[in-house]
Order: C-alpha cells, then structure tokens, then sequence
C-alpha cells in the first residue's frame, strides 16, 4: 500500500491541461466523470456535482425553489444557498487565484476565489452543510468505498487500495479527478456561432455584427475592458473574462435573502469574505464571469438578481446616463436597487462610455447569443 505523502506526491505529478494528452491522464477524467454525477456523495444521496451544474443546462443549475433559479437548493432540498450557481463550462481557464505585480486580485474558483484552483474548489460544495453537506472527509472515502465501481478506478488510477486507509489522500485524489474532468473539451469546446464566425465558416447577421463592433469598441462601450482575456480582439481561444474582481453595484436579491435565512442585516461582502483577504478596499468585488453560454445560463449576476439578459446590460447603462427612465429595471417596474456593497465600485470600468440606445442594447445582447455553444443553442430558440 502506498504511504499518504507518496500518493500525494504522485497525485501532484499529473498536469491538469495534460487530458488531452494521450495514456493514463485521461483515466483521471474519466474517473471525474462518474464523481461529477455520483449523487452517493451527498449526505442524503439525492445530490451530485452534475445536480447543480447540470451539463444539458450549460453546467448550471435548471431546478426551481422557492427563489425560482437565483440560488440552488441543497442536498436536505430545504437550505437555500445566497449565490448563484456558476456555470462550469470554460472554468479551467481560470487561472490560479493570485495577486499580481500591480496589486489585482485575479483568478481562483466561486464567486470571490477562496478556491485557489478546480481540484480545490471540488471539495467545497461536497462539505458545504447548504450543498452535498458531508459531514467529513471519512464520510467521502467511505461512500467511495462502498461503491465497487468508485473503488476500482481509485485503485486503476490513483493506486489507492483502500480508500478509507487515509481519507484525505482518497479525496486528494477525487478532487484531482473531478479537475481533469473540467478540464476536457466537454467543458470548453469552441464552437459557437461566434467561433465559427472567426473560422470563417458563417457570417453574422447585421444586428450581430453590430453587436460585436460595440462589444470590442474602446469608444461605445467598455465591455471588453472586463469580459476580454485575449490581448486583440477576435482572437481563437478567447472565455470573454480577465478573472479580475469588481464591485459593480448589484443590488441584493430580496427574494432570496427572504427565504434562505439570512437576514436583513446580512452583507455579501464577495472577495472580502475570502478568508485570504483582509484589506476592506475589496469589499463587494467578485469575479468577473465569463460570457461564454451567456444567453441560457441566467438568471445572473453572483446572486442571481436579474433574469433576463437585456436587464443586464440596461444595469450597466444606468452608470453611463441620466435619463430617468433608463433607471427602471424592467423585470419589477422600479428603479434599480441601489448596491448591496455601496463602496469600491469600479466606476473607473462603468463610466467610460456613451449611453446606449436600444438598436444597441439589442445588438448587444444578439452578439452575446452568439457565444452560445453548439449543443446549447437549441435553447436560443425557446
């Protein structure tokens, strides 16, 4: 039997971006596979990963609760969570959590990057008493032990005879497992209109077009300054999001914060309530998104706010005009909410550009449709 430090040890060997690579890396995604939608792995058993982010729904979460789809319902299907389920889809290009030269925190998993990586944001939910709720890693290498199948690919792919010998070596390597699973072209495959527009393979109709000019313009709007990773626009490969993290004034979610326990006086305070951060300037910031399946993967912002895509963007023009009735959000009829976090809001990013009539919102929101992959955009038709 291998020693805990030697299974560690071998486990950290194995390159997340190698499953494409042929051999024995791609044992690892397929062993992540059946863990993604191992719903054993919950304390009632009624819960998976695949649960909330379900991959037919964009690796978001389609059931409805009590707060409709803002937030998911956990494994007693009685605790409501305070944000909304991300999708998983083009997660692997986030890149570590770190703070860089000039003092921005970027990268990381969830909404304010507790989650250094994919392997460790895997073990998050499966002991979050509101999600999976195990009560221990002992639990974990328990249930895994149970199922024959589970304990065969822990033995064929990470060497681990006996799980239940060191449980934080079995869920080392589970976690491990459920990365590369995110990390394979399931997740991530290119392939939406706006790919193949770059291939060469279609045109985009005029709105889209418009809707790409606007997106990518330095003088219209200043979406990319935000939702765009690569350094010139249009290149291949490009996940719509720099992983920095803004406060861009989202309003509190009444509807949840009425149901999941909260209270009135509590504050999502986004990456200040990463444990590794303390400074208050960071207060309300969370993680820019990527735009990738945009269009089917609402309702949006970190808690899920706003149901439409077009509310979206009529939001962010509230920074960028001072007619009246551009600041009625259209899915209640009121003004939007002021900020949950009324402090360190980015308006260096949201007051750069001129107030955008509706030929170019829905422009905009016709090119955000665009970066719907393949097999989603069925639900474009809906």
């Amino acid at each position: 039997m291998m020693s805990r430090s030697l299974v560690l040890a071998v486990i950290a060997l194995w390159p997340l971006q190698a499953s494409a690579q042929e051999g024995p890396v791609n044992l690892w995604a397929d062993w992540g596979e059946t863990l993604f939608h191992d719903t054993e792995l919950s304390q009632n058993g009624s819960q998976s990963c695949a649960t909330c982010h379900d991959p037919s729904f964009a690796f978001t979460d389609p059931r409805e609760s009590e707060a409709g789809k803002a937030v998911s319902l956990g494994d007693d299907f009685e605790s409501l969570g305070d944000r909304n389920a991300p999708t998983l889809g083009y997660t692997s290009f986030s890149p570590d959590f770190a703070m860089d030269a000039s003092g921005i925190y970027r990268g990381g998993q969830f909404h304010d990057g507790r989650a250094r990586d994919l392997a460790e944001q895997a073990r998050g939910p499966l002991f979050n008493p509101v999600e999976m709720a195990l009560p221990s890693p002992e639990i974990f290498a328990q249930r895994l032990a149970q199922n024959p199948d589970q304990a065969r690919m822990a033995r064929e792919v990470a060497g681990i005879a006996d799980l239940e010998a060191d449980p934080e070596a079995t869920l080392a390597a589970a976690t491990k497992a459920l990365a590369e699973f995110q990390s394979t072209e399931d997740f991530a495959p290119f392939d939406s209109r706006y790919d193949r527009f770059l291939r060469g393979e279609i045109e985009l109709t005029d709105e889209e077009e418009l809707g790409r000019i606007l997106f990518f313009s330095q003088q219209f709007t200043n979406c990319n300054q935000c939702h765009q990773l690569r350094a010139t626009p249009g290149e291949a490969g490009e996940t719509f999001s720099n992983y920095e993290y803004h406060n861009i004034g989202v309003p509190v979610n009444a509807a949840v914060r009425g149901r999941n326990g909260k209270g009135e006086g509590f504050l999502d305070r986004g990456l200040l309530d990463n444990p590794a951060i303390t400074d208050p300037a960071q207060a309300g910031k969370f993680k820019v998104p990527t735009l990738r399946n945009v269009a089917v993967t609402g309702p949006y912002m970190h808690n899920g706010v706003f149901s439409d895509l077009r509310t979206v963007i009529l939001f962010y023009n509230i920074y960028n005009t001072k007619r009246p009735e551009r600041h009625i959000n259209p899915e209640t009829g009121a003004p939007f909410a002021p900020p949950e976090i009324a402090q360190n809001i980015s308006l260096d990013k949201l007051e750069m550009g001129p107030a955008l009539d509706d030929q170019r919102i829905d422009a905009l929101v016709a090119f955000l449709r665009t970066l719907t992959d393949a097999r989603y955009e069925h639900f474009l038709e809906e």
